[in-house]
């Protein structure tokens, strides 16, 4: 369930940045690339911190 919930939010996160590039400003992509660098950094050392936030607020695997 974790897992599920965190792709949600990485996916709607790199969406919503996306969209305020285009609307609003360029550098709203420096988030997009933050997420991005966040998911590769998690797949390296197995830590996420939106795993312990999860965790933290009581959502089970």
């Amino acid at each position: 369930m974790k897992q599920r919930i965190i792709r949600a939010i990485a996916g709607t996160f790199i969406l919503i940045s996306l969209l305020l590039a285009v609307k609003v400003n360029v550098n709203w992509l420096w988030f997009t690339a933050f997420v991005g660098f966040n998911l590769l950094q998690s797949s390296i050392t197995k830590w996420c911190l939106m795993e312990v936030i999860l965790e933290k607020l009581g959502v089970k695997d």
